[in-house]
């Protein structure tokens, strides 16, 4: 991990959650962050309360994933003030409206998750990738943030097949399956842009107490979260091999 270098860095979903506490970690350490988020009063009110809280100064930029207008103003301004690009984190996501067993689902709520989880980074990445380009070589990385839920190896493991995070997979498939397809996308993503020298990684931050889940009970604090994608944002020139990744908690997961 190289710290040295001063990166200009966007996490999307960053209002809140373990998207804000990993921009607070970044702007610690003296790097450039934009954060991201749908929601315009939401956002400047997270950008505010950093600078109040922490004296941390941030940028705010307003971006929607699922909005191609909203994903090329986000990218136009950046590229307007920084000229370039060094990691994008794709952190905005959504989970399950509705819980249900997979037979008793329709598509709908697999199109609105799958909308934020899946196509929006499909989108976001295809906009800011020739921004990251333009970075200089040694330290462009996207990082996606996914989930345990996405493995289809651990999930179809027989002995974890009635543990909890599987229970509670079958009943948010949508949120599941969309990880599971981010997944996918990472390993193609991560073998083209790798001939770019950008690295991609998919980054499981663990079970997190937070919005998403309607603050469940028993998990990290978004802090702890965001300290285990933290390593994976600040690559450096010595870590070539570290590209199409799968970790959580700190540790290689089963694709």
């Amino acid at each position: 991990m190289s710290n040295s270098y001063t990166r200009v860095i966007l996490v999307t979903g960053a209002n809140t959650g373990i998207g804000f506490a990993l921009v607070k970690l970044l702007a610690e350490r003296g790097h450039t962050v934009y954060l991201g988020a749908r929601d315009e009063a939401k956002g400047k009110e997270a950008q505010a309360a950093l600078k109040k809280d922490h004296g941390l100064t941030v940028h705010f930029v307003q971006l929607d994933v699922t909005d191609h207008t909203s994903i090329d103003k986000a990218r136009d301004l950046i590229e307007q003030k920084e000229g370039h690009l060094d990691v994008l984190v794709n952190n905005a996501a959504v989970a399950n409206k509705e819980f249900h067993e997979p037979s008793r689902n329709d598509s709908t709520d697999h199109r609105h998750t799958f909308d934020t989880n899946f196509f929006g980074i499909i989108q976001s990445t295809s906009a800011f990738v020739p921004l990251i380009l333009k970075a200089p070589i040694g330290h462009r990385a996207i990082v996606n943030v996914t989930s345990g839920a996405g493995s289809n190896a651990y999930a179809a493991a027989e002995s974890r097949f009635m543990s909890p995070i599987n229970q509670w997979s079958y009943s948010c498939n949508a949120y599941s399956a969309s990880k599971a397809a981010l997944n996918s996308y990472t390993i193609a993503l991560a073998h083209e842009l790798i001939k770019e020298k950008i690295r991609v990684n998919a980054i499981c931050p663990g079970f997190v107490t937070s919005n998403l889940n309607n603050h469940a009970k028993g998990g990290k604090t978004t802090e702890e979260g965001a300290n285990y994608i933290l390593p994976w944002v600040l690559l450096g020139p010595e870590d070539d091999d570290k590209y199409c990744k799968y970790f959580s908690s700190g540790q290689p997961f089963p694709w």
